[in-house]
């Protein structure tokens, strides 16, 4: 079968014919003519096959006639990752380079303000990530009234992974008359249920079995300790003693430890570059562009880098963490062996990983070998997983001498910390044993060290009478205090109503040490300010004819 038999445009012919690919793949041949039909198309194929293009080609054909209008986008295509929705608008500009069409890209880590101008003046193509796509909704930038295509490509992690409330409230916005399209390599059973609520009618275009694996990718897995010093070894040894490697993605399965596995490489003298979600996008785009052109050799990321990359000629995969979920398993490998390409996937495995490497057997129907045998039978956790000082402490002990130097200050000082912390509890501690024991235990120490043949230690009785002669002290200060404080006995006592009554018995004993009255707290409690305090004369009241006479010798004194 050939491009020209799938009904698709002089123009898109001309541009496929250019990119140099004469015959569709598969998954192309199947979803192509549908899609140019106005069908709701699902689409599952194997990682590497040409999905992109399944609907980048007939997108262009059908976009061949309308125009944009302003904030109206006419096709709308959502993408989990800014790394995938950047390829795709690369295939958009490679494939439609004969169309006149604008093609905006909505995504995190770009200005606003660029991003708007772009909507102002009208787009053909809207390729975002969901997050974008709503800040810019929200804002009223947006109008997707106009929506006559929506594209979910990698649906499954669409769906899966906490997109669904953002893609409920994305297709409320879009007509309800729009064509919906969904491409991915997975599709669980429990994904296919959400899919049926966003799908009418659709086409299934199957062309392999789902979460299946690319024959010309080698599997194997690799065992190894359960520490991470142990695993960052092995991983060591597979790299320098690779045949035929040109480059390689090494997947973790989470950030912190893409940061950590990036360090150790750099610091064992290996061409790497570190790929993560935390990243700027300035940062993680000039990676990727750098692994692209061979700059970089190895490329340690997080699984958002194995959704839907096109890294064309990636000869080995390798797993240093046997990926939670089975579905990113087959997302990993893909990223090598594509276009017919051979390609090598190692996995390193732990004796904790077996439930793991078993529902990935499950899933692609088929097992992984061994490539030196599994690793021994011990489900205990790595040393450094367990808790406790005997197990840290352990685990720095077993540690190789070119480990030592990547977390040296961190153990020097915490180790330091903790044992003066431990040393300055324990030694109150002893003393409070010690002042409390009993005298027949007193009377029995004696006899248990003479029987052991140790020597007697006469500083326990010496901090037993430093301690009594502390409380003592204590005792002996008490009544100091309260001698200073001003007599309260002249002055009358404060009634207390009845609803206070009792309260005082329920405080319980917060002030330790300390001998206070239990009274509840009434005006202005144990304090009474000094003018209180000073003696006060009433003047002697002023008789009627006193009062008279004041008057008139007041007037006089006026007339004067």
């Amino acid at each position: 079968m050939s491009f020209e038999s799938l009904g698709l445009s002089e123009k898109v012919l001309a541009a496929v014919e250019a990119a140099g690919y004469r015959e569709p793949t598969p998954i192309q041949a199947g979803a192509i003519p549908h899609v140019l039909d106005g069908k709701d198309v699902l689409g599952i194929a194997q990682t590497g096959t040409g999905k992109t293009a399944s609907f980048v080609l007939p997108m262009l054909t059908r976009l061949e006639k309308g125009r944009a209008r302003a904030r109206m986008p006419r096709t709308l295509i959502l993408e989990p990752t800014r790394e995938l929705a950047a390829q795709v608008e690369e295939n958009f500009v490679k494939y439609g380079a004969n169309h006149k069409l604008s093609v905006a890209l909505l995504i995190g880590g770009v200005s606003f303000e660029d991003q708007d101008r772009k909507l102002s003046r009208g787009v053909d193509v809207l390729i975002a990530t969901p997050g974008r796509l709503l800040d810019h909704s929200e804002r009223g930038k947006l109008l997707m009234q106009g929506v006559e295509i929506l594209v979910i490509d990698e649906a499954d992690r669409m769906l899966d992974m906490g997109f669904i409330p953002d893609i409920e409230r994305i297709c409320k916005l879009i007509p309800t008359t729009r064509q919906t399209l969904f491409f991915s390599a997975t599709m669980p059973p429990e994904i296919q249920r959400l899919v049926a609520s966003f799908l009418k009618d659709p086409v299934r275009v199957e062309v392999s079995k789902p979460a299946s694996t690319a024959i010309n990718v080698t599997q194997r897995l690799v065992a190894s300790g359960s520490a991470p010093h142990e695993k960052r070894d092995t991983l060591r040894k597979l790299m320098s003693s690779a045949e035929g490697l040109k480059n390689a993605i090494i997947f973790c399965n989470r950030k912190r430890d893409v940061a950590t596995l990036f360090r150790s490489l750099q610091q064992h003298g290996f061409s790497v570059g570190s790929l993560h979600g935390d990243m700027d996008q300035r940062a993680r785009t000039t990676t990727l562009e750098s692994f692209r052109k061979g700059s970089l050799t190895f490329l340690v990321a997080s699984d958002v880098a194995a959704r839907g990359l096109d890294i064309p000629d990636v000869s080995h995969v390798y797993n240093f963490d046997v990926p939670h979920h089975a579905e990113d398993y087959v997302h990993r490998i893909g990223r090598t062996g594509r276009a017919g390409r051979s390609g090598v996937a190692l996995t390193i495995a732990t004796s904790a990983d077996g439930k793991a490497i078993a529902a990935i057997e499950k899933l692609i129907g088929q097992p992984v070998e061994w490539a030196d045998g599994p690793p021994a039978g011990d489900d205990a956790p790595a040393p450094s997983e367990r808790r406790g000082r005997g197990a840290r402490s352990s685990s720095r002990s077993a540690a190789p001498a070119d480990e030592a130097t990547e977390a040296a200050p961190a153990r020097s000082a915490r180790g330091g910390r903790g044992r003066g912390r431990s040393a300055a509890r324990s030694e109150p501690a002893a003393e409070a044993e010690v002042a409390e024991v009993a005298p027949a235990a007193e009377r029995a120490a004696p006899a248990e060290r003479a029987a052991s043949g140790r020597p007697p230690r006469p500083e326990r009785s010496d901090r037993a009478e430093r301690s009594e002669r502390q409380e003592r002290s204590e005792r002996q200060e008490r009544p100091a205090r309260q001698d200073s404080r001003p007599e309260r006995n002249d002055r009358p006592e404060p009634v207390r109503p009845d609803s206070l009554r009792g309260r005082s018995d329920r405080r319980g004993d917060h002030r330790r040490g300390e001998d206070r009255d239990d009274r509840p707290v009434v005006g202005l409690g144990d304090h009474v300010p000094a003018f209180l305090l000073r003696p006060t004369r009433m003047p002697r009241p002023i008789r009627a004819g006193e009062a008279d006479e004041a008057l008139g010798e007041e007037a006089l004194a006026d007339a004067s």
